[in-house]
């Protein structure tokens, strides 16, 4: 945790409200955009940041000052998620192989100047979008935070409160599942006669 990062939060407990803000401001896009991947739409991704952001502010004196910031506010944002998803009554199942084969998946293309390959991008990032959300929930979420946020696996064990080997075995089956789906989608495409 920063120095400046440090007074903000004294300052927040004290309840310095403007300190609190400064503190948020550098944290909130990253939890909007977690929020985002893991409800799939904006509307509901601004409420359950506004939710963390309320829940942060009220739970600051349990924040416990030798852990990052940034890894607290994370796991009350996925566990908002996980409450909005649970009000939705929505369950997400795949039945998916036991294996450890490691299947690597890039979320986030880079830029090209070609359209022809810019199109291809968005339209893989789009069937990685759709993909994600036929994943279980916990798959999904080591997903998006190892390969779209590049935390560590000891950080998404911190978030998700499980160990490191079960984060792995998450992200393992996460990425062969959004394979399969992928593929899958793909060849039905081609048998109805479509283009990928």
């Amino acid at each position: 945790m920063t120095s400046n990062d440090a007074v903000l939060i004294q300052k927040s407990k004290q309840g310095d409200v403007h300190s609190f803000e400064l503190l948020i401001s550098k944290y909130q896009v990253y939890a909007y955009n977690i929020a985002w991947r893991m409800l799939g739409n904006e509307e509901d991704a601004k409420d359950a940041t506004q939710e963390t952001l309320i829940k942060v502010f009220k739970g600051l004196d349990k924040f416990k000052e030798n852990s990052e910031f940034s890894t607290w506010l994370y796991t009350i944002t996925v566990n908002t998620c996980r409450d909005q998803l649970r009000k939705r009554k929505k369950v997400m199942t795949l039945s998916v192989d036991d294996t450890e084969e490691k299947v690597p998946i890039q979320l986030v293309a880079e830029e090209s100047a070609d359209p022809a390959v810019r199109l291809e991008q968005k339209e893989v990032a789009g069937q990685l979008l759709s993909a994600l959300g036929k994943i279980p929930e916990f798959q999904k979420t080591a997903v998006l935070l190892r390969d779209v946020y590049g935390f560590s696996y000891e950080e998404i064990g911190a978030i998700e409160n499980c160990s490191v080997g079960t984060v792995k075995s998450r992200i393992s089956r996460g990425r062969h599942g959004l394979r399969s789906i992928i593929l899958n989608e793909r060849s039905n495409k081609i048998q109805e006669g479509g283009t990928i």
